[in-house]
């Protein structure tokens, strides 16, 4: 399976491009440089294996703002979408709308997978941390949703 987009690696700075968040408003990198940042990418919100991913970011919150991160989850997904999925499942981090997938496709996060046997193009689960310079600092593609977080947090020592 290929990915249109080389992938990014420790010491990269992610292209720029633009989010949107629940509220309408429009976030770019920019907006993450000067802190750590967790980004995470997932394919759609209220599908299980996202909402699994999503509750363990939310459960595991505060050990990662405690060791200085802050989390931002990106999907295709329209702003209205992603406040309905943020209120339903309690996330206090801010979700990022990514409707053209131009944020997936420059940061590697599309690409081919399987689904039911079925090969198809399409958002990839990724997890990217970024550095206060905003470079990466780890990167992992095609994340297995479950017990993701925790293998996060020890590599992070959060």
């Amino acid at each position: 399976m290929s990915t249109p987009h080389p992938e990014l690696q420790p010491g990269d700075v992610p292209p720029t491009v633009s989010f949107i968040t629940t509220a309408g408003a429009t976030r770019g990198l920019s907006d993450l440089l000067g802190k750590k940042s967790v980004v995470y990418f997932y394919p759609a919100a209220f599908t299980p294996g996202c909402t699994t991913e999503a509750c363990d970011f939310r459960d595991n919150l505060g050990a990662l703002t405690a060791a200085g991160y802050e989390v931002f989850a990106v999907s295709g997904d329209d702003p209205e979408t992603l406040a309905r999925f943020a209120e339903e499942l309690a996330l206090t981090y801010t979700l990022l709308s990514d409707p053209d997938h131009a944020a997936a496709q420059a940061w590697g996060a599309w690409g081919e997978k399987e689904i039911n046997g079925q090969t198809v193009t399409g958002a990839l689960r990724a997890t990217f941390v970024l550095g206060e310079d905003g470079r990466v600092t780890h990167a992992e593609y095609r994340v297995n949703a479950e017990g993701h977080v925790a293998r996060l947090r020890e590599q992070l020592g959060a």
